[in-house]
Protein backbone atom coordinates (compact mmCIF):
# COMPACT_ATOMS: atom_id res chain seq x y z
CA UNK A 1 0.00 0.00 0.00
CA UNK A 2 0.88 3.30 -0.86
CA UNK A 3 2.39 5.72 1.87
CA UNK A 4 0.25 8.39 2.02
CA UNK A 5 1.14 10.46 5.11
CA UNK A 6 4.08 10.26 7.11
CA UNK A 7 3.99 11.55 10.66
CA UNK A 8 7.17 12.26 13.34
CA UNK A 9 5.45 10.79 16.51
CA UNK A 10 8.96 10.89 18.40
CA UNK A 11 12.45 12.00 18.68
CA UNK A 12 15.33 10.95 21.59
CA UNK A 13 19.00 12.07 21.20
CA UNK A 14 20.78 10.95 23.69
CA UNK A 15 24.56 11.56 24.64
CA UNK A 16 26.48 8.72 25.66
CA UNK A 17 29.88 10.37 26.40
CA UNK A 18 29.16 14.01 27.98
CA UNK A 19 32.61 15.38 27.65
CA UNK A 20 32.50 14.71 23.68
CA UNK A 21 29.16 16.17 23.00
CA UNK A 22 25.79 17.47 24.61
CA UNK A 23 22.92 18.41 23.02
CA UNK A 24 21.39 21.83 23.01
CA UNK A 25 17.79 20.60 21.73
CA UNK A 26 16.65 18.05 20.34
CA UNK A 27 12.69 18.27 19.57
CA UNK A 28 9.37 18.30 17.12
CA UNK A 29 7.05 20.91 16.70
CA UNK A 30 3.83 21.07 15.71
CA UNK A 31 3.56 24.34 12.85
CA UNK A 32 -0.08 22.94 12.52
CA UNK A 33 -2.22 20.44 12.16
CA UNK A 34 -0.68 18.60 9.34
CA UNK A 35 2.78 20.35 9.51
CA UNK A 36 5.78 18.89 11.90
CA UNK A 37 9.12 19.79 11.98
CA UNK A 38 12.47 18.57 14.07
CA UNK A 39 15.48 20.32 15.27
CA UNK A 40 18.52 19.60 16.75
CA UNK A 41 21.30 20.76 18.03
CA UNK A 42 24.78 19.23 19.21
CA UNK A 43 27.24 20.89 20.98
CA UNK A 44 30.98 19.46 20.21
CA UNK A 45 33.16 19.57 23.23
CA UNK A 46 36.39 18.00 21.79
CA UNK A 47 37.25 19.82 18.20
CA UNK A 48 38.07 19.32 15.91
CA UNK A 49 36.24 16.11 14.68
CA UNK A 50 39.20 14.57 12.37
CA UNK A 51 37.44 11.37 11.75
CA UNK A 52 33.61 10.02 12.41
CA UNK A 53 31.35 6.97 11.77
CA UNK A 54 27.78 6.60 11.16
CA UNK A 55 25.72 3.35 12.20
CA UNK A 56 22.28 4.05 10.60
CA UNK A 57 19.32 1.30 10.80
CA UNK A 58 15.37 1.49 10.21
CA UNK A 59 13.73 -0.46 12.69
CA UNK A 60 9.67 -1.27 11.58
CA UNK A 61 7.15 -0.95 15.02
CA UNK A 62 5.69 -4.87 15.41
CA UNK A 63 5.64 -6.23 18.70
CA UNK A 64 8.41 -4.81 19.41
CA UNK A 65 11.18 -3.07 17.48
CA UNK A 66 12.23 -5.27 14.60
CA UNK A 67 15.28 -4.57 11.64
CA UNK A 68 13.74 -3.08 8.29
CA UNK A 69 16.02 -3.96 5.16
CA UNK A 70 18.44 -0.77 5.98
CA UNK A 71 21.68 -1.06 8.28
CA UNK A 72 24.77 -0.30 7.76
CA UNK A 73 27.94 1.84 8.57
CA UNK A 74 29.75 4.97 6.73
CA UNK A 75 32.82 7.02 7.41
CA UNK A 76 31.06 10.57 8.05
CA UNK A 77 34.12 11.95 6.98
CA UNK A 78 33.98 10.81 3.22
CA UNK A 79 29.88 10.69 2.64
CA UNK A 80 30.79 13.74 -0.29
CA UNK A 81 32.23 10.23 -2.28
CA UNK A 82 30.60 7.49 -0.80
CA UNK A 83 29.68 4.90 -3.86
CA UNK A 84 26.47 3.80 -1.92
CA UNK A 85 23.42 5.08 -3.49
CA UNK A 86 21.16 5.33 -0.16
CA UNK A 87 23.94 6.64 1.49
CA UNK A 88 24.61 9.15 -1.49
CA UNK A 89 20.53 9.72 -1.29
CA UNK A 90 20.34 10.61 2.21
CA UNK A 91 23.10 13.17 2.06
CA UNK A 92 22.10 15.12 -0.79
CA UNK A 93 18.06 14.62 0.43
CA UNK A 94 19.56 16.19 4.19
CA UNK A 95 22.03 18.52 3.14
CA UNK A 96 19.83 21.71 2.75
CA UNK A 97 18.52 20.91 6.81
CA UNK A 98 21.85 20.07 8.18
CA UNK A 99 25.26 21.77 8.42
CA UNK A 100 27.12 18.35 8.55
CA UNK A 101 27.83 19.16 4.60
CA UNK A 102 31.46 18.94 3.89
CA UNK A 103 34.26 16.61 4.42
CA UNK A 104 36.09 16.84 7.91
CA UNK A 105 37.66 18.26 10.18
CA UNK A 106 33.86 19.51 11.53
CA UNK A 107 35.38 22.62 14.25
CA UNK A 108 31.87 23.63 14.80
CA UNK A 109 28.43 22.49 16.36
CA UNK A 110 25.70 20.56 14.33
CA UNK A 111 23.07 21.63 13.73
CA UNK A 112 19.77 20.14 11.57
CA UNK A 113 17.37 22.69 11.01
CA UNK A 114 13.29 22.44 10.87
CA UNK A 115 13.57 19.21 8.82
CA UNK A 116 9.71 18.82 7.72
CA UNK A 117 7.54 15.88 7.52
CA UNK A 118 6.41 16.65 3.78
CA UNK A 119 10.37 16.58 2.80
CA UNK A 120 10.59 13.26 4.61
CA UNK A 121 7.72 11.88 2.98
CA UNK A 122 8.90 13.23 -0.67
CA UNK A 123 12.34 12.26 -0.97
CA UNK A 124 12.06 8.73 0.91
CA UNK A 125 8.36 7.38 1.19
CA UNK A 126 7.96 8.18 -2.27
CA UNK A 127 11.22 6.55 -3.40
CA UNK A 128 11.09 3.47 -1.22
CA UNK A 129 7.81 1.33 -0.99
CA UNK A 130 7.58 1.61 3.18
CA UNK A 131 4.14 -0.81 3.76
CA UNK A 132 1.89 1.18 6.71
CA UNK A 133 2.94 1.04 10.06
CA UNK A 134 5.46 2.64 12.85
CA UNK A 135 9.08 2.69 11.87
CA UNK A 136 12.24 4.15 14.00
CA UNK A 137 15.16 5.88 12.39
CA UNK A 138 17.97 5.10 14.57
CA UNK A 139 22.01 6.55 14.04
CA UNK A 140 24.26 6.10 16.47
CA UNK A 141 27.41 8.47 15.93
CA UNK A 142 30.68 6.92 16.51
CA UNK A 143 34.34 8.63 16.77
CA UNK A 144 37.60 6.31 18.27
CA UNK A 145 35.48 3.76 17.84
CA UNK A 146 33.83 4.52 21.00
CA UNK A 147 29.94 5.12 20.05
CA UNK A 148 29.21 8.58 21.25
CA UNK A 149 25.92 9.81 20.45
CA UNK A 150 22.46 8.36 19.43
CA UNK A 151 19.36 10.10 17.43
CA UNK A 152 15.98 8.07 16.79
CA UNK A 153 13.19 9.62 15.26
CA UNK A 154 9.94 8.22 15.40
CA UNK A 155 7.45 8.22 12.49
CA UNK A 156 4.31 7.01 11.38
CA UNK A 157 3.20 6.61 7.73
CA UNK A 158 -0.32 5.66 6.87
Amino acid sequence: MECRRVDFTNIKCTSFDRNFSVFEYCYIKAVNRTLKHFSLKVLLLQVPVNQFKVNFALFKRSNGLSPFNYTFTFDGCKMLEVQNPFISFLFKAFRTYTNINHSCPYDHDVIVDRLPTHFIHEKLASVWPFPEGDYVFSSNWITSGVNRANVRIHTSYS
